[in-house]
């Protein structure tokens, strides 16, 4: 009969996520990164976690005092003052001494030193915890990569025999041998990177729970570590119901066949200033009167211009933000990682139960959000797929570079992620432009497949009748046979 596994947490909710429940009892992590990626302080969460718990926790360290070590902790939040240290470093007790090696290699007698001192603070402390920061001190002191190998294996031995769970840290260095020593008798591994995108997580190796594949979010702030996993979408075995999300707009209800199918991904593209967040939060504000909670995320304008922009057209914004069904974020440019950002979105919807969301817009989301074009747009799509798989709407205002006709349907090759696409489009007449709206793709339900007068006045949103007998307005240039059809678009 197999022994039982059993977990520990962490101490860093993200990380527990990723590791499936936790780190497994009596076994030995690696973390291992660049320096400055957050190695020892992730070591320092799990020894706290532990003293949270009553737990006896072991600090072994050799390139930094316990001093040093308390107020890096201190700094973000983190108090591991309680724990045992050992200090192995060049500054402690042992090696404080001048010795001589007359007759005996250097390393031989550090050696010894080194291990019996670990091993007489395990046996007198007994910890429940311990991390070594980092692992390759034990290497220095041996005389080859088979003598370590046999060195690291033996410690492992000792410490299962006392059930201990281990966290080292080493320094990636893929051109050492000893490296990939390391990375083989490790239970897990833990790897942690620092780029142009940020912060990144990823577990590599987990023996008996598995792992979370994949790189994931990391950031450091005044709390310390937090870690914001990739969403997956929740399963459910929920039927899809046709409910509508509506404008309240008669002419632009009618254009989008009465309304857009809720727990859908509608993108509002157009050129600048053509209406767009006008138009998606005139959805918003039908929602709240059909008693939905929404909630806005502001990439290109801050949260009191928008409110300005939107009473200033009749859309109470204020007032439905103070009875509580539409909530206001600004995202500062630079800020979050996409996992951070997409974690959120979900505490908002976890806390307010949000019925929709709003993205403006996509220009702003690729260039706030730190990462590549490429895989932000990709974890765009996983967001909206787990907003979907939670039952809320989901709408996206998206800019396109032509000030007049409409040669791509979104930016950024961005059609495959919209159930839905509605479009503003500025058109030329006689020397003064005009603006239509359109659909180009709806997955659920028709629509009409005509274009419709579309103008933001001081009383609200209008849209007028289809435009019919007339050709070229997607090029932004519309032309008749009959002048008659061409003086309607004229409101002089």
């Amino acid at each position: 009969m197999g022994s039982r596994v059993t977990s520990i947490r962490s101490g860093v909710d993200g990380l527990d996520e990723l590791l499936c429940g936790g780190l497994v009892t009596g076994r030995m992590y690696l973390v291992q990164g660049k320096p400055g990626t957050g190695k020892t302080l992730l070591g320092m969460h799990f020894l706290e976690e532990g003293l949270r718990n009553d737990e006896t926790v072991l600090f072994i360290h050799g390139e930094e005092s316990r001093e040093e070590i308390l107020a890096n902790g201190e700094a973000v939040g983190v108090d591991i003052s309680d724990a045992a240290f050992l200090d192995l470093g060049p500054d402690s007790e042992f090696f404080t001494e001048d010795y001589s090696y007359d007759l005996v290699n250097p390393s031989d007698i550090e050696r010894e030193r080194y291990t019996q001192d670990i091993h007489d603070a395990i046996r007198e402390i007994g910890p429940d915890r311990v991390v070594i920061d980092p692992i390759t001190q034990l290497r220095y002191v041996e005389a080859n990569d088979h003598q370590f190998r046999k060195r690291i294996l033996s410690f492992m031995r000792f410490l299962k025999q006392r059930d201990v769970t281990v966290i080292t840290t080493a320094t990636r260095s893929p051109e050492q041998e000893y490296d990939t020593e390391i990375r083989s008798l490790s239970d897990g591994i833990i790897e942690l990177d620092r780029g142009t995108g940020g912060r990144r997580i990823q577990v590599s190796k987990h023996r008996a729970l598995g792992q979370r594949e994949g790189d994931h979010g990391m950031e450091i702030r005044d709390d310390g570590i937090e870690v914001y996993p990739q969403l997956v979408p929740v399963r459910t075995d929920r039927p899809f119901e046709s409910r509508l999300l509506r404008s309240g707009i008669d002419g632009l209800d009618d254009l989008i066949g009465r309304g857009f199918d809720q727990r859908t991904v509608t993108f509002i593209s157009g050129p600048t200033g053509a209406g767009k967040t006008s138009t998606g939060t005139q959805f918003l504000a039908k929602a709240a009167e059909d008693g939905l909670k929404s909630a806005i995320y502001l990439f290109e304008e801050d949260a009191q211009t928008y409110e300005h922009r939107s009473e200033s057209i009749g859309i109470p914004v204020s007032r439905l933000r103070e009875e509580g069904t539409l909530s206001i974020t600004e995202i500062e440019p630079r800020a979050l990682s996409s996992e951070e950002f997409a974690h959120t979105v979900k505490r908002q919807i976890d806390r307010q139960e949000t019925d929709i969301v709003m993205i403006d817009g996509i220009g702003g989301y690729t260039v706030s959000i730190r990462g590549d074009e490429t895989e932000l747009i990709r974890d765009l799509h996983g967001l909206t797929r787990y907003l979907k798989s939670r039952g809320v709407t989901v709408l996206i205002t998206n800019e396109i570079a032509e000030i007049t006709g409409i040669s791509s349907a979104t930016d950024s090759n961005l059609s495959y992620v919209a159930d839905n696409i509605a479009f503003l489009s500025y058109v030329e007449m006689d020397g003064s432009l005009r603006k239509v709206v359109g659909v180009l793709k709806k997955r659920t339900g028709g629509f009409e497949h005509t274009l419709r007068e579309f103008e933001i006045a001081e009383d609200g949103i209008r849209v007028g009748d289809p435009l019919t007998g007339l050709s070229g307005i997607l090029q932004g240039t519309p032309r008749t046979d009959d002048p008659s059809d061409i003086s309607r678009l004229d409101r002089s």
